[in-house]
């Protein structure tokens, strides 16, 4: 894909995420249930995180692009291999673990993640926005431009230090109003617990490998310039 092209469509995807982001966290506070949005805001909710987290993915991919486009080499190379490593132990392995673990719950007990009363809250657009999309825009990403992963060890520990960062922001929410952020979590005793975290941690492993294989499989080893 010609460079013009890509910052175009990196620069959409940054304003489309913005634009989600924005909207999920300006619901008006008076159509909140009382329930809902409580102590840390929809900050505790990975749904919301990995919003800005895929606004600054595709910001930084903006600005890649822009500094191939003037020629400006040597930032350029400093920009994309931040972009690659944000992408590869971060972006794609989060929106897929969002999309599918969210779909799966859903199906089985929509009143585990998404309880019905939001749908008076959420509009069925912006759900679909932020649950749904987010895969196919990783996907289309990997399909778009190569990206180097880091050495697996430090991708790894990468990714495990940022889910551990994450489970101990829910167990401090649990601490501090002694609900969960998910009422599935109620569910469980603290080995099963402990043995939950451990399972998400184990799948979304699997999607960081996943993405690597996808991102080898269609560009090889070599195909990567500036």
């Amino acid at each position: 894909m010609e460079i013009s092209t890509l910052a175009t469509y990196h620069c959409l995807a940054f304003v489309w995420y913005f634009f989600v982001a924005y909207s999920i966290t300006h619901v008006r506070t008076e159509e909140r249930p009382s329930e809902v949005f409580l102590y840390g805001g929809q900050w505790k909710y990975l749904t919301v995180l990995n919003l800005v987290l895929q606004a600054v993915f595709y910001g930084v991919s903006f600005l890649a692009d822009v500094l191939r486009l003037i020629k400006k080499l040597r930032c350029a190379k400093c920009v994309i291999s931040s972009r690659d490593l944000l992408f590869g132990v971060l972006a794609f392995p989060v929106s897929t673990f969002v999309s599918i673990s969210f779909w799966t719950l859903y199906t089985y007990n929509r009143e585990l993640v998404y309880p019905k009363s939001l749908d008076g809250v959420i509009p069925l657009w912006l759900n679909h926005a932020v649950h749904t999309a987010v895969l196919p825009f990783a996907v289309l990403e990997i399909l778009a431009t190569p990206h180097r992963y880091p050495a697996k060890k430090k991708g790894l520990i990468l990714l495990g230090f940022v889910a551990f960062l994450y489970i101990s922001w829910v167990l401090w929410i649990y601490s501090v109003t002694g609900e969960w952020v998910y009422p599935l979590f109620a569910l469980f005793s603290p080995a099963g617990l402990a043995a939950f975290f451990a399972g998400s941690l184990a799948i979304i492993v699997s999607f960081y490998n996943f993405g690597e294989f996808l991102n080898r499989m269609i560009w090889g080893q070599s195909k990567f310039c500036f």
